[in-house]
């Protein structure tokens, strides 16, 4: 199982958020490119990085901050937030980024997602959003009543490879992950899917890598310092 230490960027900084509410923001570090630096000195092989501003502006906002940290590190870069356009994907790979996460637009524009998928392949993800089994949109500011089951089932058919599950109301809350939620993911959808959201111990890894996970995400638990992120990935590469 791959971990992924997230780096969110609102206003240019490292940030952490609480169940995406903008108001219950907790800031790390001014400059993400350090936070970056000390992940992969700790031995991360990925990055998640979310563009925070452009998943509600509905644009990519912060290029220049993530250009940076591109410049910073060597690892793959799994880049999310505002990426709604074709020529905003372009122009990301274009920049270094390794895999693209696309949220929103996979609601509104499933289309533009095939599109994708047939030109960048096993490079594009699908970030799967959810409060109580149901998608949000516009950096968790507005919801639906789609399932994310069903989208999954509907997008793995037209070939997305990997799916980023997250539990809204657990994200940021250090109250361990949905292992119902993901687990149903895992027996119905045909693809990799990751973890987000509430991991909070070595512990919380170990049940989601149990379950089938091919990814989790950690972010408050890594700066808050619960998880030691170096320990993490000895103890799954023990593991293989």
């Amino acid at each position: 199982m791959i971990l992924y230490p997230a780096i969110d960027i609102r206003g240019g900084r490292c940030v952490r958020l609480i169940e995406g509410d903008f108001n219950r923001a907790t800031s790390y570090d001014a400059d993400p490119s350090a936070a970056a630096r000390r992940w992969v000195e700790a031995g991360a092989e990925w990055l998640h990085v979310v563009d925070l501003d452009g998943a509600v502006e509905g644009r990519p906002i912060n290029r220049d901050t993530i250009a940076k940290i591109r410049a910073t590190v060597d690892v793959p870069i799994q880049l999310g937030g505002g990426l709604r356009e074709l020529t905003d994907l372009d122009a990301a790979f274009g920049a270094g980024i390794d895999r693209l996460v696309l949220g929103t637009v996979a609601l509104r524009d499933p289309e533009l997602v095939i599109s994708a998928v047939a030109r960048w392949g096993g490079r594009i993800a699908v970030a799967l959003d959810a409060r109580n089994g149901r998608l949000a949109t516009d950096g968790w500011l507005g919801q639906t009543n789609a399932r994310a089951v069903e989208v999954a089932e509907r997008l793995a058919h037209a070939r997305v490879r990997h799916f980023i599950y997250t539990d809204i109301k657990r994200d940021g809350t250090l109250s361990g992950p949905n292992l119902e939620g993901l687990s149903e993911l895992i027996e119905r959808v045909d693809a990799d899917i990751i973890a987000s959201g509430g991991i909070a111990s070595l512990g919380d890894l170990d049940a989601v890598a149990n379950v089938g996970a091919s990814g989790a995400i950690v972010g408050r638990a890594l700066y808050d310092g619960r998880i030691d992120l170096r320990q993490a990935i000895s103890m799954f590469r023990a593991e293989e």
